[in-house]
């Protein structure tokens, strides 16, 4: 299992999922995303269909039923009722699946900064966890730790 940590300093969580979404269906992965805030899983929804013209990224919402179909699930639980492999925790708060994802993208920002390093230090007692650190620095990602 591998884990990116994505500390968010300039950009939304929803900017930022639009981006880590793209790479995850441009590979042919399905994703689901978590969140427990309704209006910031409205957000990111909304940052998806808009991520361009030629870009859009489908997406639905976890009970509205078709979930199976959807290359992108927004959900407020780590159950991915889409065949997800990969999993982005938007709000700052770990959750874990039934089953290991594949890979989990984890965005916190100054607010779940504390939780974030709890989780960092408890997934390092782990077996088998790859986890990164990452960091905005002009506008891009840099790998940090």
């Amino acid at each position: 299992m591998r884990v990116d940590f994505y500390q968010l300093s300039r950009d939304p969580a929803e900017s930022a999922l639009a981006l880590i979404a793209g790479k995850v269906a441009g590979n042919g992965e399905r994703l689901l995303v978590v969140s427990a805030d309704l209006g910031q899983r409205q957000r990111i929804c909304q940052a998806l269909w808009s991520a361009g013209p030629k870009s859009f990224l489908a997406n639905g919402f976890a009970g509205e039923g078709g979930e199976d179909r959807q290359p992108i699930l927004l959900s407020d639980m780590a159950e991915p009722a889409n065949g997800a492999r990969f999993m982005a925790i938007a709000d700052g708060a770990w959750r874990e699946g039934e089953t290991p994802f594949e890979r989990t993208f984890f965005l916190f920002d100054d607010t779940t900064l504390q939780h974030a390093r709890d989780t960092w230090r408890m997934l390092r007692t782990r077996e088998g966890v790859e986890h990164y650190y990452w960091k905005q620095e002009g506008g891009r990602w840099i790998q940090a730790g």
